[in-house]
């Protein structure tokens, strides 16, 4: 049995080396603590080991009767006293040290809590922590917590970081740095620690994890995990193996993303797009070919009876409508373009009287339209007739639109100013947008991998921007209409300055606003639905200050910029002055880790991945390059 005697005497003992000075002010959560004039070491010796003594960047304790307050060293100074030495019969200088330290938290039941119950009184007593309450201070999670290990702190690399897996995923996770900080392994590192650790019980069905990846760093075989699946996307040649997207038929026809897609001005093509979308005369399958034949043949039989050659002149106006629907048709059995062979036919035939307005088939004096129909029927319909449409969802688009198009401009219902430009945009952008999706019922997206890597390497800008958003669109509109709770979706954004800019100028106004409301939508109502948003980014200036105010975990890397240092101290509140003052010093790997998961801002040396498990983002050796 210990004596109470020796316990008594062990515990003054370690507060007489621990204690390190009185408090001497209280303003506010600042506090000045005057240090003893034996407490000026860099270290402390107890019981044959070394403790680091306080500095600045270090934690105290400050002791007010039962309560013992929590408090970062954020700055600390000298001043000078004269005094008479009686011993001497001199004066002398002495040099008194004091300490600036900013309050946080308090131990409670030997548990570290955020927050201050009362503030401290003149002259409490102020100690270093020992190992023991140092550990506990870093302990971000609870007793049965399931954790991952991120890294070491930097000031004492033997005090491993550990977070709270609940804490961690189940937020919005917002990871900023310069190039070449270490950003891309902090967001492997997390991942992987997650996947390597956790993948068991009903990990993988009851959660999913999408990467959208600019520069195609995490679809290598090892990064993060080997189960995944890849979608290596290009707007080019598309590499040998590789799959296109799957969207739904749904997504692709909202007015809201054919709009932004196709750049629609709000006045006039957007409500032409609405009327166009609403006609369902091509959703039958069964009639889908007679039904584009019907209408092809309608717009003929009007625009000779309209005479609507006052649009295009003479018969401009039916080689246009030829011209448009020259690669939604299916070749023949020879291999040629049978509306090649129409537009070929119309061109060398058709005649047009500019006075009269009147049709005629070969000479100048043939049978004339006013009052019959032998145009049509007689050279044309054959060759109309024996066409095959391309029966897939992006041409059944391509066609409502164009089709749409002609019968407004011969009734008069649109002008054809007005409406032409988004036609001649509406084929670049579908042509692009198939390169890269395939439009389903249902997507078929559900596989037993419960990681999807989108890598967006060999994809253009234009699609770099619209492509992100109707993906994550989609699996957000799922997600919420998922029934189930206890499922969730977990969206990563590398690089997000790309698609989350608010400074952008190389778009139009509707669809920045479209995108960044989308994206806001996500990451302030998402929560309750299960949707968690992770974003990493060089330019945290660039985001939406109201995308980064809605994070809840910050990793802050290197920044150099003061811009986005400023945007970042705006939102993070968690950061105390001192910490926002090391940013630009940071060095590569190290991090700042604030927020929910972490009781208190701590700077990370965050654990460097294995070479085949980094992220493809690492800069090239030129003397290894260069074979120097």
């Amino acid at each position: 049995m210990t004596n109470p005697k020796n316990k008594l005497d062990t515990e003054l003992t370690r507060e007489s080396i621990f204690i390190i000075g009185h408090v001497s002010s209280v303003d506010g959560r600042i506090v000045t603590i005057k240090v003893n004039k034996n407490k000026n070491h860099s270290h402390i010796v107890y019981e044959g080991k070394t403790v680091k003594n306080v500095s600045v960047g270090s934690y105290v304790k400050i002791v007010k009767g039962f309560i013992n307050i929590v408090g970062k060293v954020e700055g600390e100074s000298t001043k000078e006293e004269k005094y008479f030495n009686k011993e001497y019969n001199k004066e002398e200088t002495r040099i008194d040290r004091t300490l600036q330290v900013s309050l946080f938290g308090h131990f409670d039941d030997d548990c570290f809590k955020q927050g201050i119950k009362e503030m401290p009184l003149i002259d409490n007593e102020c100690y270093v922590l020992d190992k023991e309450e140092f550990n506990t201070l870093h302990q971000f999670y609870g007793k049965d917590s399931k954790t991952i290990t991120i890294g070491g702190l930097t000031e004492e690399p033997s005090q491993k970081i550990k977070l709270s897996v609940n804490k961690i995923f189940a937020s919005h996770i917002g990871i900023f740095g310069n190039t070449g900080s270490g950003k891309s392994n902090t967001l492997a590192r997390i991942y992987t620690e997650l996947f390597s650790n956790h993948n068991k019980g009903d990990f993988k069905t009851k959660s999913k994890f999408v990467i959208i990846d600019f520069n195609g760093e995490y679809g290598t075989a090892d990064v993060i995990t080997q189960d995944k699946d890849v979608y290596e996307l290009s707007t080019g040649t598309p590499r040998t193996g590789t799959k296109k997207y799957p969207v739904n038929k749904g997504e692709i026809r909202k007015l809201e993303v054919l709009a932004v897609l196709l750049e629609a001005t709000e006045k006039t093509q957007t409500p032409f797009l609405s009327r166009a979308l609403s006609n369902k005369y091509l959703d039958d399958d069964t009639r889908f070919n007679s039904n584009v034949i019907s209408n092809i043949e309608n717009i003929f039989r009007d625009t000779f009876s309209k005479k609507a050659d006052r649009f295009f002149g003479g018969t401009g106006f039916i080689l246009e409508l030829c011209k448009d629907l020259t690669n939604l048709v299916e070749l023949d059995a020879q291999g040629n373009n049978p509306i090649e062979s129409l537009r070929n036919l119309i061109e060398a035939n058709l005649s047009h009287n500019a006075s009269t307005s009147d049709y005629y088939w070969g000479a100048s004096t043939g049978a004339n339209y006013d009052n019959t129909t032998p145009i049509y029927d007689t050279h044309i319909k054959p060759s109309v007739d024996v066409l095959i449409f391309k029966n897939n969802e992006f041409n059944k688009i391509k066609l409502r639109i164009v089709l749409n198009y002609f019968h407004e401009i011969i009734k008069g219902f649109a002008n054809q100013e007005h409406i032409r430009p988004l036609i001649g945009r509406m084929f670049k952008k579908l042509n692009m947008l198939e390169k890269l999706v395939i439009i389903e019922d249902t997507p078929t997206t559900v596989t037993t991998n419960n990681l999807v890597v989108v890598s967006l390497r060999d994809v253009n800008t234009e699609m770099k921007k619209i492509l992100p958003l109707i993906i994550c669109k989609q699996l957000y509109d799922e997600k919420k209409a998922d029934e189930d709770r206890n499922k969730s979706l977990h969206i990563i954004v590398d690089e997000a300055h790309n698609i989350l800019s608010t400074s952008s100028q190389r778009e139009s106004e509707t669809w920045k606003d479209y995108r960044l409301e989308t994206f806001e939508e996500i990451i302030k109502e998402g929560r309750k639905f299960g949707t968690f948003l992770t974003i990493a980014s060089q330019r945290p200036y660039d985001i939406s200050a109201t995308i980064i105010s809605q994070l809840h975990n910050y990793f802050i890397h290197r920044l150099i910029n003061d811009n986005d240092i400023q945007a970042v101290s705006k939102t993070v509140a968690y950061l105390d002055k001192l910490s926002f003052q090391t940013i630009p010093i940071l060095s590569v790997g190290s991090c700042f880790v604030a927020g929910l998961a972490s009781d208190l801002p701590v700077k990370v040396d965050i654990d460097l991945l294995e070479k085949k498990r980094q992220p493809a983002s690492e800069t090239i050796n030129l003397e290894t390059s260069w074979n120097l």
